[in-house]
C-alpha cells in the first residue's frame, strides 16, 4: 500500500479552498506547484512578491489540510483505538480533544478519534466563507491568522503521532522519504510565518534539529 494510493479505510477530503481558474488562488497554487517542482522547499514557502498574505495562508493551509489527512489516511487501519487508546507523541505528550463549541473541556480519546474530530473541525472552517472567503476580493477576518496558527497547531499534532506510533509502519511501506519531504516542507512553513509556538514543537525537535530550521 502507498501513500499515494487509497488505504482501506482511507478517509480523504476534497480541497475546500478551489479557487476558479485565473483567480489569484490558482495563480498561488500554480506557483506552489512549481516552486516545489525545483525541490528548493525553502524557496517553496516564500511569500511570493507582491501577493498578499493571507490569500497565501489559505492556499497553503487548505494544501497542508489535504497532506496530512493523506498522509494519516494510509495508516488508518494500523492507528485504531486499540493500538492507539490515547493520542500522544511518545511517553511524555498527550493530546486531548476541545473544539471550544460542542466540547469545551478537554477529553481523553484516542487517536483516530482525535483525528477525526480534528479533521472535521477543520474542514468546517475552511467551508465558512467567512473565515477562508471563496471570492477574490472578499476580505480576511481580523484574527485570520489565529484560526491558521490554532490550525496548523493541531495538524503537527498528528505528525508527531505518526512519527512516534507509527513510524516502523512507515519504514516498512518505504514511504518514509515522503513523509520526511511532507514534513520538512510544513515545518519550514510554520517558520517562516511563526505559526506554532516553539514549546509545541517539543515533541519533534531532534527531527526539527536535523531538517536545519532555527528551534
Amino acid at each position: 500500500m502507498s501513500l499515494f494510493g487509497l488505504g482501506r479505510n482511507q478517509r480523504t477530503f476534497r480541497p475546500k479552498k478551489s479557487a476558479p481558474s485565473g483567480s489569484k488562488g490558482a495563480q498561488l497554487r500554480k506557483h506552489i506547484d512549481a516552486t516545489l517542482g525545483s525541490g528548493n522547499l525553502r524557496e517553496a514557502v516564500r511569500l511570493p512578491p507582491g501577493e498578499d498574505l493571507n490569500e497565501w495562508l489559505a492556499v497553503n493551509t487548505v494544501d497542508f489540510f489535504n497532506q496530512v489527512n493523506l498522509l494519516y489516511g494510509t495508516l488508518a487501519e494500523f492507528c485504531t483505538p486499540e493500538n492507539c487508546p490515547t493520542m500522544t507523541a511518545g511517553p511524555k505528550y498527550e493530546y486531548r480533544w476541545a473544539d471550544g463549541v460542542q466540547i469545551k473541556k478537554p477529553i481523553e480519546v484516542s487517536a483516530p478519534k482525535y483525528v477525526e474530530y480534528l479533521m472535521e473541525w477543520i474542514e468546517v472552517q475552511l467551508d465558512d466563507e467567512s473565515i477562508f472567503p471563496q471570492k477574490l476580493g472578499t476580505p480576511f477576518p481580523p484574527n485570520f491568522k489565529e484560526v491558521v496558527k490554532t490550525i496548523f497547531k493541531r495538524l503537527f499534532r498528528v505528525y508527531a503521532h505518526i512519527y512516534h506510533s507509527h513510524f516502523q509502519k512507515i519504514v516498512s511501506l518505504k514511504e518514509e522519504a515522503h513523509l520526511n519531504t511532507c514534513f520538512k516542507h510544513f515545518i519550514l512553513f510554520t517558520y517562516e510565518f511563526g505559526l506554532i509556538d516553539k514549546k509545541e514543537l517539543a515533541p519533534l525537535q531532534e527531527l526539527i534539529e536535523s531538517i536545519n530550521v532555527p528551534y
